[in-house]
């Protein structure tokens, strides 16, 4: 048994190819929104992209290319501001960001996994992956027993004397074994390990539902693991974009929220 702990690694962004942004914008005459983005320096394409896309609904690159608008802000973050504020969540679903979540438990990619829409899951395969030993994170009221410390471990720890036993009768890691065999194997031997076990899932998800799910996940009701997790990931987005997330405020306890809209 291996004592891990849950890890975020974000992993990918988005990527705005500006020369074709360029030129659209020559098309329609919005040159002069692409000059004050250029002025911000490195402003995270993420911001940028949902920008872009929320002002081509209205052609408000400038005033006077619509008709109707006779004035735009100027300010990129109280223009992002705004569009939070207003509800106007479907310009967030354009922006997407991948995430790994290392040494998460069974119990939580469950859960993670009935978060559908606007997002994309890859999870680590114990079909195939073949366990030697059980990584795990025990529950505070565990760890804070002896007593009931000593018998998770006991309990851990024979269920890997059981997965080497199992691997030692089937010969599955004798030469010429064919893989299919080592799969079925594998794949039964999945059946005996705990919810608990440590794994590796890849999440990628819109601005849109990863706000959604922060405010969810972070509630005080929501399971201890992904209050965590989500808490972690609350913290690498507001950095990573910070006009997105300017409307959450994080509670002591973890709790974030978003008080005065939705999107």
């Amino acid at each position: 048994m291996r004592d891990v702990s849950p890890e975020v690694y974000l992993i990918a962004r988005p990527a705005i190819d500006w020369a074709e942004v360029e030129r659209y914008l020559a098309a329609v005459g919005g040159t002069e929104w692409r000059e004050r983005i250029a002025a911000l320096g490195d402003r995270p394409d993420g911001e940028s992209l949902i920008e872009f896309m929320g002002r081509m609904c209205y052609r408000s690159w400038a005033p006077g290319l619509n008709p109707n608008v006779t004035q735009v802000r100027r300010d990129s973050a109280a223009y992002l501001l705004n569009v939070l504020t207003s509800g106007h969540g479907s310009v967030l679903e354009h922006a997407t960001y991948s995430f790994v979540f290392h040494n998460v438990s069974r119990v939580f990619t469950h859960e993670l996994v009935r978060h559908r829409a606007g997002t994309a899951v890859s999870q680590e395969s114990l079909r195939y992956v073949r366990l030697t030993d059980i990584p795990f994170e025990h529950p505070a009221f565990v760890r804070d027993d002896p007593a009931l410390l000593e018998a998770a471990n006991d309990l851990l720890e024979r269920t890997e004397t059981f997965l080497r036993l199992a691997t030692e009768k089937t010969g599955i890691t004798e030469d010429g074994v064919p893989f299919h065999r080592k799969k079925e194997i594998t794949s039964a031997m999945r059946r005996y390990v705990p919810d608990g076990v440590a794994t590796s899932i890849g999440w990628s998800a819109n601005i849109r539902a990863i706000r959604h799910t922060i405010e969810l996940r972070t509630h005080p009701s929501a399971e201890e693991e992904m209050r965590r997790v989500f808490d972690q990931v609350a913290q690498i987005m507001v950095k990573e974009v910070p006009a997105l997330f300017a409307d959450f405020e994080r509670d002591e306890d973890g709790t974030w929220r978003t008080p005065n809209h939705k999107v």
